[in-house]
């Protein structure tokens, strides 16, 4: 008898780390690589003007080896976007320049624009991954000299005619729309400038876009403070480890865990924020989170009624 308690006892933890197991399998070889589009219609266009489609892309966070993700990318060019937004951390290899422009390539006639993130400019480095689950990277960026090919990333879109918007302003034609963006460089390792963008936007814009990397209030009430109407971000990875029916744990950065993806309002504009394509090679998982781009149909806001 005693002797079968013991057994008994064991069998437990071992049935426990077999689940641990099968769900750390789970998490980095299913749902990693389980790609899925998000659609939004957003109420932000005048009465009268005809929709147009913002494919929204972000955090791809791409090796040369993810052949997967990249064929996924280059078949979302079927879906014929009016504009294509990065919302950066597109690399995390010094070689996967060429791999993202051959993701990219099919989307790369449109008209487009991007900003970059951390991991843009610094390579990930190993670190124990559950330290996400409570605290933010920002401090954990030691690296001061690029050691990324941010500028050849920069340079192979930019040839393609997409405009940089960090930290500047343009006016884009998208569809039928006179577009006035303003965009800021990734506010996780404070190259953010919105001083270099600040005031209102003009008025007789169609629309005015606001594109950021990481998703901080501060930034996002200054962009709605100066009249801009949709604001686009990524960064957060939608939490990345979730708890199903409860959702995110972390945001890794200001923005509240409600809004940690998906279109939600700020102040007066709104706003999406992409859970991203990749994750970090040093934590390859994600869990009640599938990676994901977005497709935004902006529409005609309803008549105000007299």
């Amino acid at each position: 008898m005693h002797h079968e308690g013991v057994r008994k006892a064991a069998a437990i933890p071992l049935s426990l780390l077999g689940l641990g197991v099968a769900g750390i399998g789970y998490a980095s070889v299913v749902e990693r690589n389980w790609f899925r589009l998000r659609r939004f219609d957003v109420p932000v266009l005048a009465p009268g003007q005809r929709p147009v489609r913002i494919l929204q892309i972000s955090d791809l966070h791409l090796t040369p080896g993810r052949t997967r993700l990249i064929n996924w990318v280059r078949s979302l060019e079927a879906l014929d976007p009016d504009l294509v937004v990065n919302t950066g951390d597109t690399l995390a290899h010094p070689d996967a320049v060429g791999a993202y422009l051959h993701a990219v390539e099919p989307l790369l006639s449109r008209p487009g624009l991007f900003v970059y993130g951390s991991n843009d400019l610094y390579a990930p480095r190993p670190k124990n991954p559950a330290r996400y689950l409570w605290r933010s990277s920002k401090s954990d960026r030691r690296q001061h000299i690029p050691n990324l090919p941010w500028d050849e990333l920069g340079a192979g879109m930019t040839a393609a005619g997409w405009l940089d918007m960090n930290n500047t302003t343009a006016r884009v034609k998208v569809g039928d729309l006179d577009v006035f963006v303003g965009g800021i460089h990734d506010s996780h390792i404070n190259r953010d400038r919105y001083d270099h963008i600040a005031g209102p936007a003009p008025a007789d814009a169609d629309l005015r876009l606001g594109v950021m990397h990481s998703p901080e209030p501060s930034n996002m009430s200054r962009f709605a403070g100066d009249g801009y109407q949709l604001l686009l971000a990524g960064h957060t990875h939608g939490g990345q480890l979730c708890v199903p029916f409860y959702g995110a744990l972390v945001t890794n950065c200001g923005i509240d865990r409600a809004r940690v993806k998906g279109l939600h309002r700020h102040e007066s504009a709104w706003l999406h924020v992409s859970a991203g394509l990749g994750t970090s090679p040093y934590a390859p998982a994600r869990f009640a989170c599938p990676p994901e781009a977005t497709l935004l149909t902006l529409v005609p806001r309803r008549p105000t009624r007299p």
